[in-house]
């Protein structure tokens, strides 16, 4: 799992939510997410921003260039 899974991951599971509700958000199927969490695929941009936006952190955060979680 590369640092956007890992990421990821934890900030799903400290809202308590599962694979599927995320999925739901970006408009995907759970196993694209699943994809996403595992480091098989990397999201476009634009799923990006939309995770961004939702756990309330920036794009750098995500993918591990800061460890500042806030905007």
């Amino acid at each position: 799992m590369n640092t956007f899974g890992l990421r990821l991951k934890e900030l799903r599971k400290a809202k308590k939510l599962k694979q599927s509700d995320i999925a739901n958000i970006l408009g995907i199927t759970t196993r694209n997410y699943q994809d996403y969490e595992y480091g098989k695929i990397d999201p476009p941009t634009s799923k990006m921003i939309i995770l961004a936006d939702y756990f309330n952190v920036s794009i750098d955060f995500l993918v591990g260039r800061s460890e500042k979680k806030g905007r």
